[in-house]
């Protein structure tokens, strides 16, 4: 079965080994719900310096250019930051659908009612 890719996005507001166990865990739950999960907070620190301007602009623009190519925006967690809201606003753009974590579960009857 081929899985719709759904890109995720969170208030990634710890450290770099926090943003990517709390990545690692919203990444497993939408997997279990059947999607391919796209998590650029999880992999791209470990080859990007975000302290460096160039760096820090690659990595928007990877990350964008991975919700191009995805067919859902997942939205985690109970904060918005500004980077959620240009995803959100990005998505919207481009005719991708947005939804939360819990709407990805009640979807796939795992949610709570």
């Amino acid at each position: 079965m081929k899985r719709p890719l759904a890109y995720i996005t969170a208030a990634w507001l710890g450290g770099d080994s926090e943003n990517a166990e709390l990545a690692a865990q919203y990444c497993r739950t939408v997997y279990e719900a059947g999607f391919s999960p796209i998590c650029p907070p999880l992999y791209l620190p470990l080859f990007l310096n975000d302290a460096v301007p160039e760096e820090h602009k690659s990595g928007i623009d990877m990350s964008r250019d991975l919700l191009r190519r995805s067919h859902v925006l997942v939205v985690c967690g109970h904060s918005m930051t500004e980077s959620m809201k240009n995803d959100i606003a990005v998505a919207q753009r481009l005719g991708i659908t947005a939804t939360t974590l819990e709407g990805i579960l009640t979807v796939k009857g795992q949610g709570h009612r």
